[in-house]
Parts: C-alpha cells; sequence; structure tokens
C-alpha cells in the first residue's frame, strides 16, 4: 500500500540475473491506471489479465504487504497460474491500523501548492507522521506535474475510501494453496507475531516462515542481501 514498483528495483535486478523477473505496480499506484474501486478480488483479476497478457501461463509469485494479501488470493483461487509463493512481511488476516489513518490524513492535508519539494512535503507531514522513514517513503508518491507543481502518483481519494476493506484479510475459511509458500518477516516489524503462525499454515499447508532478524516490515529495502538469499534458496 502507497509502495511501486520503484521501489522493487535494487531487489529485482539481484534476481534477474538468474531468472526473468517483472514488477507490477497494483491499480491506483505507481505507473498503473487509476480507477473508480479498489478490492482484493480486482486486483488479482488485474494480476490475471497482465499474465494472459503477456502469455505466460504460470509463475513464481513474490508478494510484499498488501501485494502479499494479492499473491496470496491468487495462490488460493488460481494455484496453476502460481509455480511458487513468496509472502514477505504480511500475514492472513485482519490488520485495523490507526497509523494508516494518519499517514492518508496527512497526505490529504497536505497542500500542494505550497510544496517546494519533497523534503518541504516531509516537513509538513512531521505532525501527522512522526517516523522519518514512513514520511520518506510516503513522499516517493509524490512528482513534479507538467506545470511544475507536485502531484500525488497514487489515487488517494480511492484507496483511502477502499481502506476498511484493505485492512481485511482477503481469504475466505476454506482457501488453500498446497504449493510451495515461503513467508519472510522482518523480525523487528510486528506484521506477523507467532499467533499468526497457525492461519498461515491453515492456508498454506507446506508453507516455510524464514525471519530476518535485522529487517523491520521492508526487508526487500532494509536487508536487501539477506532478503534475496531468502528468496533464492526457496526459488531453488
Amino acid at each position: 500500500m502507497l509502495g511501486s514498483s520503484r521501489n522493487w528495483i535494487s531487489t529485482g535486478a539481484d534476481l534477474a540475473a538468474e531468472r526473468h523477473v517483472w514488477a507490477l505496480d497494483l491499480r491506483n499506484h505507481g505507473k498503473s491506471p487509476h480507477a473508480d474501486s479498489m478490492t482484493y478480488a480486482e486486483m488479482m483479476a488485474d494480476v490475471l489479465a497482465w499474465l494472459d497478457a503477456q502469455g505466460i501461463e504460470s509463475a513464481d509469485f513474490v508478494g510484499h504487504s498488501m501485494g502479499g494479501k494479492v499473491a496470496m488470493l491468487l495462490a488460493c483461487r488460481h494455484p496453476t497460474r502460481v509455480a511458487s509463493l513468496t509472502v514477505v512481511d504480511i500475514a492472513p488476516k485482519l490488520y485495523q491500523s490507526n497509523r494508516h489513518r494518519a499517514e492518508f490524513a496527512a497526505m490529504i492535508e497536505l497542500n500542494l501548492a505550497e510544496v517546494r519539494s519533497r523534503g518541504d512535503a516531509e516537513l509538513k507531514m512531521e505532525g501527522r507522521v512522526p517516523d522519518w522513514g514512513m514520511r520518506k517513503f510516503l513522499t516517493t508518491n509524490l512528482e513534479r506535474g507538467e506545470d511544475d507543481t507536485w502531484q500525488w502518483t497514487v489515487n488517494l481519494p480511492v484507496i483511502a475510501q477502499a481502506l476498511p476493506g484493505l485492512e481485511q484479510n482477503p481469504l475466505g475459511g476454506t482457501d488453500s494453496y498446497d504449493g510451495p509458500v515461503c513467508f519472510v518477516i522482518g523480525g523487528k516489524s510486528r506484521y506477523v507475531q507467532p499467533a499468526d503462525h497457525d492461519a498461515i499454515h491453515r492456508h498454506f499447508p507446506a508453507a516455510g516462515i524464514e525471519t530476518i532478524e535485522a529487517s523491520g516490515h521492508n526487508p526487500h529495502m532494509e536487508t536487501r542481501p539477506a532478503f534475496v538469499a531468502a528468496v533464492r534458496r526457496h526459488l531453488g
């Protein structure tokens, strides 16, 4: 959520040394089209349509956070399209976060006409978002328009409206995927707790769980070498 394929450039380049790698932006994010609604079923359908357009029958999927929820749903509902699954620091459960609401409030309240730089935007959001790293992450979604004013690349109103649904667990009680799965967890993150392991194995009976102790919620950026090594071990 609020990330983009830009966050995967370095990790994708590492993995591309031995395989073809595609980094996709989900709808309303990055360079993908904006849409008036945003559900997990719709995002799954977008990915399936992209696979069909590329003529790809199946692929190894790596999904982080919200993208991990999309990948989990895709594996459970369309298992023949998923050769293997790597889920990064997310579990099949409900996430309700006041932090998310503060982040969206800060972005919506930001007067883009007064923004002079990404650094300036970070300072203006400090009251709502005290974490420096998170402010920096949020402002990666700012780009200068042709009129030299800053604009959000994400479809902010639609994502904010969709947030309650995006916090939900996309999987139903009977959803499962029996293929190879690895959950890569950040040891400093609170997104996946030991209590979540039962739900992980209920939906993904073959799942392994690997923790990168030095990482927070973004192991593909915070501890890239260890993350790439974990993915390579899983893919073989």
